[in-house]
């Protein structure tokens, strides 16, 4: 499989299966590695291919909400145990730092509510629970605002693309635009920021 057809939402999915999709669903939501996956776009896609019956929404939503909290447990416990090492650690193919900073200044500014909103924006998502947990964010607070994110992305994208594929004639017709439209709204909120930061400083 080539790079191109390994972002490709459908054709992903339909490589790896439902355990793969709750695999990367995992691996984004806390895994500081798994920034580059399409996790949007996955799950809209994976809602659309259960619409036509290539497995069921119910296990779906179901199973991509309990990797994505249990994701990001293991990004928070991450951010604990490596600390303030972490903004000195050296770039690499997978990590960059000025993710983590990216990520930090979406953190401080919505505090515990950015592990809610931080699931719907790319890069961010995976960085937020491992700077919760450098932060020392009490885990019980952690948890709640976790499953309420977790089960608010992933059984929102996938029912959108569930009800999508069961109600539009011809839905493939109009994959490529819906998801181009799925990954430019999901960057709003850093194109915002950045623009807010630029005529700030």
């Amino acid at each position: 499989m080539s790079i191109l057809e390994f972002l490709d939402p459908k054709t992903l999915i339909q490589t790896v299966g439902i355990l793969g999709v709750f695999a990367i669903v995992f691996a984004e939501s806390g895994l500081f590695f798994g920034f580059f996956l399409p996790g949007d776009s996955l799950l809209f896609m994976a809602g659309l291919l259960a619409s036509q019956d290539y497995f069921s929404i119910t296990w779906l939503i179901i199973g991509c909400s309990i990797f994505a909290i249990l994701g990001d447990n293991v990004g928070y416990a991450f951010g604990r145990r490596v600390g303030e090492k972490i903004f000195t650690r050296e770039d690499s193919f997978f990590f960059h730092k000025k993710n983590v900073t990216r990520a930090q200044i979406f953190y401080e500014k919505y505090g515990k509510k950015a592990i809610v909103l931080a699931r719907f924006v790319p890069v961010v998502r995976t960085f937020a629970p491992i700077l919760a947990g450098v932060g020392k964010m009490h885990y019980r607070t952690f948890l709640i605002y976790n499953i309420i994110g977790g089960i608010i992305w992933s059984a929102g994208l996938t029912l959108l693309g569930f009800v999508l594929g069961s109600t539009i004639p011809d839905i493939d017709s109009y994959i490529l635009p819906i998801i181009l439209v799925i990954i430019f709204v999901s960057f709003i909120p850093i194109i915002v920021s950045y623009v807010l930061e630029k005529k700030s400083s």
